[in-house]
């Protein structure tokens, strides 16, 4: 209580004090730029000024601001800052097996200046951080941002200018990113660039060597990968195979259960054509007796393969070429030498059957193919008499 007492005084001049220079540096700020004192612009007026406090943005907004702010304190530079969010700088780090050497700057601290013109942007440092050999992601932030503040609360930063270097530990057992170094404050540029040299060079044999490892794991995934497609392009190889065995085998069977039918249908087929030719012998008219008149006096000569021969017959005038072809298609039955010519091979007419030649009827000269009709009489196509052929006719035959 006696201390609070007694700093009473003091606590109430730097209340007045910042508060009026608070006021100054919102009249100096509506200034144009080139005609703001320095002292404004810099040093503690900015710390007055980012004291109330910087809009939020993005990672990727805030990394774009630093470097933009960057650039118009300091100039342009070559510095490769990375253009993200620190945790997008440490997951390209970890992922890529890369060095993340952090930079955190403060406004508010007087050293900021000279560091960065004196140290982070000679000429060899700048040559060192832009060699891409070296596998170094730089990163930057100011305080005054959230994020560089977080940075700063996590790594324990307590002075500043800050830089921080950060890789994969596998040394400590750890996939974790762990910090291989820490500079903080003004240094000259070998002993900054000295001090990253030999944290760099003291893991880059552990990176290396797990690179290495991850390449390998890499090799072997992609075999593995290659293995298991080559293994099921063979497994749908196979299985290509016997759906198309399967498929021939229906098709097969499918063949077989066709042609027993068309076989079965054949057999059918052939009954119902003898039971017609059964049914049409009964229905032929007889011979007409010697001395009738208006009689046509036909002489056939049959296939060979029939054996019949050359046999002649006389039908009446009336008759139709139909009847002709009946009595061709029938001769076996009514043959003087036929087993089938009695009253026991009678038979009905079949239901739905229509009997289709497998013949054809022609003179010889001049050669006239005659046509199975049921209009046309034997009188009128053929005359008297006539001496005819009986041609049979195979599938695919043009009828003339």
């Amino acid at each position: 209580m006696l201390l609070s007492i007694l700093f009473i005084p003091l606590s109430l001049t730097y209340k007045a004090f910042s508060k009026t220079f608070r006021v100054i540096h919102y009249f100096f700020s509506l200034l144009p730029a080139s005609i703001r004192p320095r002292l404004i612009t810099r040093g503690i007026a900015t710390g007055f000024r980012n004291a109330r406090g910087r809009r939020m943005l993005m990672p990727e907004d805030t990394a774009a601001r630093f470097k933009r702010e960057f650039e118009e304190e300091y100039g342009q530079n070559e510095l490769p800052w990375f253009e993200g969010g620190f945790a997008q700088a440490q997951d390209l780090a970890k992922k890529e097996l890369r060095f993340l050497l952090f930079v955190l700057m403060s406004p508010e601290h007087d050293d900021t200046e000279s560091f960065v013109r004196d140290t982070l942007l000679s000429q060899e440092v700048v040559s060192f951080l832009k060699n891409a050999s070296r596998d170094i992601v730089l990163w930057g932030g100011n305080v005054l941002d959230s994020e560089a503040f977080q940075v700063s609360q996590e790594y324990n930063c307590t002075k500043f200018p800050f830089s921080g270097l950060v890789c994969l530990t596998p040394k400590e057992g750890s996939a974790r990113m762990g910090t291989v170094k820490r500079l903080a404050g003004p240094m000259p540029p070998a002993t900054y660039l000295g001090e990253i040299q030999a944290a760099v060079d003291k893991y880059t044999a552990d990176l290396s060597r797990v690179r290495a490892e991850r390449t390998a794991r890499d090799v072997a995934r992609n075999i593995r990968s290659e293995q298991d497609s080559a293994y099921e392009r063979s497994l749908a190889l196979d299985r290509e195979r016997a759906r198309k065995r399967r498929e021939e085998k229906a098709a097969a069977e499918e063949a077989e259960r066709r042609k027993a039918r068309e076989a079965e249908e054949a057999i059918k087929l052939e009954e119902r054509r003898q039971q017609w030719r059964r049914w049409r012998a009964t229905t032929m008219a007889p011979e007409p007796e010697p001395g009738v008149k208006d009689v046509v006096r036909i002489a056939l000569m049959m296939p060979a393969a029939s054996g019949a021969g050359r046999i002649v017959r006389r039908f009446h005038a009336k008759t139709t070429m139909e009847e002709l072809y009946a009595f061709i298609e029938c001769y076996d039955l009514f043959a003087p030498d036929s087993t089938s010519n009695d009253q026991s091979s009678a038979a009905a007419e079949p239901e739905g059957y229509k009997h289709e030649y497998a013949f054809r009827v022609a003179s010889v000269m001049p050669r006239e193919v005659y046509g199975p009709s049921t209009n046309s009489t034997m009188g009128e196509k053929i005359g008297r008499s006539g001496n005819l052929v009986v041609e049979a006719v195979e599938d695919g035959d043009d009828a003339e």
